[in-house]
């Protein structure tokens, strides 16, 4: 309804994924003067992303897409390969039809409600990082979990509303710096 109202611009940049994206409200403030979409919803999985692509990202013909899922194909229990194979499948659709289009895809948070099953972010982090690394010029992995981690070593409280998983502004504050460059 939105977009018939109001029609995004082609070439623009798409924000894919799940409710880390879809409450991420101040993306046209965060990246002034780009033509950033979220296209986010709540609870999906990188396969939902691959299902909904037709719907999500092509009418758009983005010449980037942003990705963050992982964490709920995790919790849902899932495996890091399992993860993995799902982003490949998201690369396949959306390269199929826009062969040139970037996809950045934000490394898996480390949150304190999933902390029991880091090992697995981890890991599906790496198998994703290791594919981005194949095709840097259409790839890119973003790194988000170390820059989210305390002193300590674990994940900053500070970074995170109530539910211990979804970000506070100081959380997106984090994100923000580490894709502006990847964007212009």
């Amino acid at each position: 309804t939105t977009d018939a109202a109001q029609p995004p611009a082609r070439r623009g940049i798409v924000f894919i994924g799940s409710s880390s994206i879809r409450k991420w409200t101040t993306l046209a403030q965060d990246f002034p003067g780009l033509p950033v979409l979220n296209r986010g919803f709540g609870g999906s999985e990188l396969a939902d992303s691959v299902f909904y692509t037709d719907r999500i990202v092509l009418p758009y013909q983005p010449r980037t897409v942003v990705v963050y899922a992982g964490d709920n194909d995790l919790k849902a229990g899932k495996s890091p390969e399992t993860v993995a194979a799902d982003f490949k499948a998201l690369l396949t659709t959306i390269h199929a039809t826009l062969p040139a289009t970037k996809i950045i895809f934000i490394g898996i948070k480390p949150s304190p409600a999933r902390w029991a099953i880091r090992d697995h972010g981890i890991k599906a982090n790496a198998l994703i990082a290791a594919d981005c690394a194949t095709d840097k010029k259409r790839l890119t992995f973003v790194d988000t979990w170390r820059p989210m981690l305390g002193p300590d070593g674990l994940p900053r409280p500070e970074l995170y509303v109530a539910d211990k998983l979804h970000l506070t502004p100081a959380g997106y504050a984090v994100w923000t710096p580490l894709l502006a460059p990847l964007l212009k």
